[in-house]
């Protein structure tokens, strides 16, 4: 697969809205997340989409894909960042010029709905993406920062050496009381929870590229020239907010989805399945989360590994997806074997 230049000082980091609007209504996250870039001696190019907010996307699917088409396009731009996720990224994919974004590949980032971006440059243009923070959502906090996500960003995009062991989070959070539109963000300090370390809902041993997303937005590509192959590698899965911003998605359509990727067959393909925390869950609903993934896995013997970092609580890594990883549960450990940028 096609590697990005590695981000370096001086470069210009694009942001981009492929689905929602919402950096239009905060534009005081989006600030914050343009001065952490600047103060690190970084460039900024806001592209017209961001600044808009048309009903549950920024703009017009065509008007999404321009900007990503130009932002590859353009020779000074080294990383395009997404603004947030949202539920409409795949609105844009019979859009874009994957032969451009093949001919010019530069870092893309983020996570949740933007999955159906990564499976389109993965499967269209060969190119390693990385799956993680993004402008508003994480760069653009001010008091609730958190390092842990920083340093595995740019481990990923900023260092051609892999990664190697990820470390557990010493804490956790998926409180999201703080209001945005209020600015409530920018005085209210998130609650969180000790982490216990990784759990392996199933013991084993495992090596493959790695390659995944949020649930709800990997069956957006279900049944289209965008579906990956899963032959071999390494599944990651994490789950979203569902109807409310503050609750995780249902556990039922979690499990109709996990049946799903069942049907097709995914399970017989992959050699290790590793699963976020889960979002918005309550103790007891976390415990059904993990049942619920043993049973879709049912009659498959390869390693799971439950409560990595990755998706919708923090803090996050970041995830080249396309690159060699490794499971051990007798040593504890996840890795990241190759970088994603030369």
């Amino acid at each position: 697969m096609i590697k990005p230049k590695k981000l370096e000082e001086g470069d210009r980091i694009a942001f981009v809205a492929p689905a929602s609007g919402l950096a239009a209504l905060v534009p005081h996250r989006l600030e914050i997340a343009k001065s952490y870039f600047e103060k690190r001696g970084y460039k900024v190019k806001i592209y017209p989409t961001v600044l808009k907010n048309k009903g549950f996307s920024s703009d017009l699917p065509k008007k999404r894909a321009k900007d990503i088409n130009n932002a590859f396009s353009d020779p000074e731009v080294k990383m395009i960042l997404c603004t947030i996720g949202g539920n409409s990224s795949h609105q844009i994919l019979e859009y874009l010029n994957f032969d451009l974004i093949r001919k010019n590949p530069k870092i893309f980032c983020g996570y949740s709905d933007i999955t159906s971006l990564h499976f389109a440059f993965h499967t269209q243009s060969n190119l390693i993406t990385f799956y993680g923070p993004t402008a508003i959502a994480e760069f653009g906090e001010k008091i609730n920062f958190e390092r842990y996500t920083g340093e595995y960003f740019f481990k990923a995009v900023g260092s051609n050496s892999p990664i190697g062991r990820i470390f557990p989070s010493k804490k956790w959070t998926d409180c999201k009381k703080a209001n945005w539109l209020k600015k409530e963000d920018l005085k209210l300090k998130r609650k969180y929870h000790k982490n216990t370390g990784y759990e392996w809902l199933r013991k084993g041993k495992a090596k493959g590229k790695i390659i995944g997303g949020c649930i709800t937005s990997i069956m957006h590509t279900k049944g289209t020239k965008y579906w990956p192959d899963f032959s071999n590698k390494i599944l990651f899965l994490e789950t979203p907010e569902g109807e409310s911003f503050f609750k995780g998605e249902s556990l039922a359509n979690i499990d109709g989805y996990l049946a799903d990727l069942r049907l097709l067959g995914i399970f017989k393909q992959i050699k290790g399945l590793i699963v976020g925390r889960g979002f918005g869950y309550t103790k007891e609903e976390r415990e059904v989360l993990k049942k619920l993934i043993l049973f879709n896995t049912r009659d498959f013997d390869f390693p799971i590994l439950y409560g990595a970092d990755i998706g919708h609580t923090d803090p996050k890594i970041t995830i080249p997806l396309g690159v060699n990883v490794s499971l051990n549960s007798e040593k504890n450990l996840f890795s990241i074997d190759e970088s994603g940028v030369e």
